[in-house]
């Protein structure tokens, strides 16, 4: 009795063979390390004091008052809360990027998460602007490579170990 080779069961093999190769790689020989991760142990310690410092102060401003969308008067120093939180947020990145960085990688890539923090400042000071006018709409933030940036600045913050660094949920 002979085997003859066919060509699915030739396709069939080869995906297998692939299928193993590549998790094989994958699981054994892949760098585990993160893209984001920067090797600044101590830039980012300070940045992590930094921010849970912020988030204390922001978390201080904090009003559990049920809006009502009508009331203009409400809706005005809700707007202006958003700002001083904002400010709060601007001046804990302000303070991170102070700080020195020594390895071409935190240089490149750092820069570039400061610019998406700060166009996320910039959506809460529309949003802020627009709850100040009279709207009640829900927080629409800008959205980069199709992933909103507050996302993207989350994973950067937790991929360093600086989870307080990443945007507030809340507003």
């Amino acid at each position: 009795m002979s085997r003859r080779i066919t060509i699915p069961g030739l396709l069939i093999a080869v995906a297998l063979i692939t299928f193993v190769i590549f998790w094989t790689w994958a699981l054994f020989f892949a760098s585990k390390d993160a893209i984001n991760r920067v090797d600044e142990p101590v830039w980012i310690e300070r940045a992590e004091s930094i921010c849970a410092e912020a988030n204390e102060r922001r978390e201080a401003l904090a009003d559990f008052r049920r809006i009502d969308p009508n009331d203009r008067a409400m809706l005005a120093e809700r707007g202006d809360l958003i700002d001083r939180s904002t400010d709060i947020l601007e001046t804990m990145l302000d303070q991170v990027l102070a700080g020195t960085l020594t390895s071409e990688k935190a240089q490149a890539i750092v820069p570039l998460w400061a610019e998406e923090y700060r166009l996320y400042i910039g959506n809460r000071r529309d949003y802020a602007s627009e709850v100040r006018n009279g709207s009640n709409e829900v927080f629409r933030e800008a959205e980069t490579g199709g992933i909103p940036v507050s996302e993207r600045l989350t994973v950067f913050a937790n991929d360093n170990e600086m989870g307080s660094c990443a945007p507030p949920r809340d507003l």
